[in-house]
């Protein structure tokens, strides 16, 4: 520490190059956040899907569908500990697309699939006690200034209602949940939806099964898969965790644009802050010659100059991170078609470690020129 009156006024020797130097730096981890904010969206479901949930559909495609009947032959196979329907709905809030899953499903057996979704038990009791009563999550309720009692109406795109193309809900109860948990869905009765659509009656788009083993999850699928051939609906069964990532594959691979656009640029910023230490280093020639000798050792030299480097990313790669943790950090914001919008921990570990590693990668050929300079050669130059 006794060094570091030393490394400041080194920085502020230019003050203006320093701070553009600063905020490439800010602006770099800043867009690291978000990228690794948006990356964990897209995979929120994957890594949250239950090992011992298996889904099952059509096996053409999961938006044709499979009949309701398929319901107790799911249960009655060994293995299968409970299940339910879903079938996805749509709509449109405010003539626009709702952005929030919408589906119809039986939300008793749909809670006990997910117990991570909490319902308070009164709320719970009145949906199931409302023919036209609904279940939404949190941050769908609190983005639309939802609460309980309110009639929802819903615009059918896909489904028809028999006395128009508006649906009208009941909110009876509002589920919460760890900040990983998706609270933006909108689950509704599948009786009421079934007996008021105007076609496709007595079919679902798929089945959420719980099975007893998770070990067993591979022989339960392939049981039930056998069982449905040759039926008017032959199925496929996977694991929630496979068809999710199926779903998140279906815009690219995100995890490796990702990690191209960020390596690009903090290759981009290495090299701006490399090249500032350079020029710095340069236009304090006859300085660093004249602390070796009044007895500045080599590697004192070096010490100060890396100091520098990784002055500028840490502190300013440091607090931007810790700032969007802050305010991201336990899903404090919320994004359109991003259900689970955090900044997890170990994004937030990974990025303290890349600009410490930037500040050393960007500081080290800069220093090392420093360290091997002569003090003749050094005084000579100015």
């Amino acid at each position: 520490m006794k060094y570091f009156y030393l490394v400041w006024r080194s920085l502020m020797r230019r003050k203006v190059r320093t701070a553009f130097t600063f905020g490439c730096v800010v602006a770099s981890f800043m867009l690291f956040s978000f990228l690794t904010i948006v990356s964990g969206a897209f995979t929120a479901g994957v890594e949250f899907a239950g090992a011992d949930r298996l889904w099952l559909y059509d096996k053409v495609s999961i938006i044709q569908f499979v009949p309701v009947s398929y319901l107790q032959d799911i249960l009655r196979t060994p293995g299968v500990a409970a299940a339910t329907d879903c079938t996805w709905f749509g709509g449109s809030y405010q003539d626009k697309p709702s952005q929030f899953a919408t589906f119809a499903t039986d939300l008793d057996e749909y809670l006990k699939l997910y117990p991570e979704f909490k319902v308070p038990p009164d709320q719970l009791k009145a949906a199931l006690a409302d023919r036209q009563g609904a279940i939404v999550g949190r941050d769908t309720a609190t983005k639309y200034g939802w609460k309980i009692g309110d009639r929802i109406p819903l615009k059918g795109d896909i489904w028809m209602a028999k006395d128009g193309i508006t649906w009208y809900f009941n909110l009876d109860g509002i589920y919460d949940g760890a900040s990983n948990v998706d609270k933006t869905q909108f689950l509704f009765r599948y009786d009421y939806f079934d007996e008021n659509r105007r076609a496709g009656k007595g079919n679902v788009s798929w089945y959420v099964i719980r099975v007893s083993d998770p070990a067993q999850g591979a022989s339960v699928a392939a049981a039930l898969d056998d069982h449905f051939a040759n039926s008017q609906a032959e199925t496929k069964t996977a694991p929630e965790k496979a068809v999710l990532a199926d779903f998140a594959k279906q815009t690219g691979n995100i995890g490796m644009m990702l990690t191209m656009i960020l390596s690009v640029v903090f290759f981009m910023i290495l090299l701006i802050v490399a090249n500032t230490m350079a020029q710095s280093v340069r236009e304090r020639t006859s300085e660093i010659g004249v602390l070796k000798t009044l007895g500045f050792s080599d590697s004192v030299v070096l010490a100060l100059v890396m100091s520098e480097s990784v002055l500028i990313a840490v502190v300013g790669g440091w607090a931007t991170l810790l700032v969007m943790f802050f305010f991201v950090g336990h899903g404090s914001l919320n994004m359109a078609m991003l259900p689970v919008f955090i900044f997890k921990t170990s994004s937030l570990f990974t990025g303290l470690g890349l600009a410490l590693l930037l500040g050393l990668a960007s500081g080290i050929l800069p220093a090392v020129s420093a360290m091997r300079l002569k003090i003749t050669d050094a005084l000579r130059r100015n």
